[in-house]
């Protein structure tokens, strides 16, 4: 239901923008591209899945974050897993533990989970920015657990990506492994980024999913909205 009223909303808006008869700020028009700096709201979702197929218009979204980055020539469509308009993501305001390969979608909604999840928590729960993330990769060639015969994983595409821990503008790094669960600033904070990730990507897994993802918050822009 809750999905069916933003669609009603986006609907209406639109008949309206369409006809000159409602003008809207830029975060409130649906057709406007998606400004990673404005704070999210009821169509920010819808803005997010119109860049799957607009390559175009992801572009403009990233031209308002911060994140570096150099596109990647596409790999021969012959590959397992080819990948098409790929990015190597190399850092923003937060450094990385190492740069990795990310769909243009899953670029911005990581830009967009930066600015408005991220430092955010880390302000509120620790008083202190996130100055690295740390992950265990974005592509890989398999399907999903690498089970013979299941779909493949969106990590096959490079739309997904496995977050294992923070470091903090103080020295300390806050992993999930060691710190997810615990009734700590840590476990808050960790708590906190998780649901700030919900926000901004399609598909958020983390230890309470399944013992799998006991290390690493999973997250990617596939079709299923999943917040475990």
């Amino acid at each position: 239901m809750r999905w069916l009223r933003r669609l009603l909303i986006v609907a209406a808006l639109g008949v309206a923008l369409w006809q000159g008869l409602l003008a809207l700020p830029a975060a409130w028009n649906p057709w406007a591209p998606l400004d990673v700096r404005e704070a999210p709201n009821l169509l920010t979702r819808f803005k997010l899945a119109r860049l799957q197929h607009d390559p175009g218009l992801c572009e403009q979204a990233l031209a308002t974050s911060a994140l570096r980055y150099s596109h990647q020539a596409d790999s021969p469509a012959q590959a397992d897993c080819p990948l098409h308009d790929v990015l190597r993501v190399q850092g923003s305001a937060v450094g990385l533990s190492s740069s990795f390969l990310a769909s243009c979608p899953l670029a911005v909604a990581f830009a967009l989970f930066e600015v408005h999840g991220l430092q955010p928590a880390a302000q509120s729960v620790l008083g202190q920015a996130v100055v690295r993330v740390d992950h265990l990769g974005s592509f890989a060639c398999r399907t999903v657990y690498g089970r013979p015969g299941a779909r493949l994983s969106q990590h096959a595409s490079a739309n997904a990506l496995d977050i294992a821990g923070f470091g903090l503008a103080d020295g300390r790094r806050i992993t999930v492994l060691q710190d997810w669960g615990k009734d700590t600033d840590a476990g808050r904070f960790l708590q906190a980024v998780h649901q700030g990730a919900c926000g901004s990507f399609n598909t958020v897994l983390g230890p309470q999913y399944n013992a799998a993802h006991r290390n690493h918050f999973h997250v990617d822009m596939g079709g299923w909205a999943i917040c475990r």
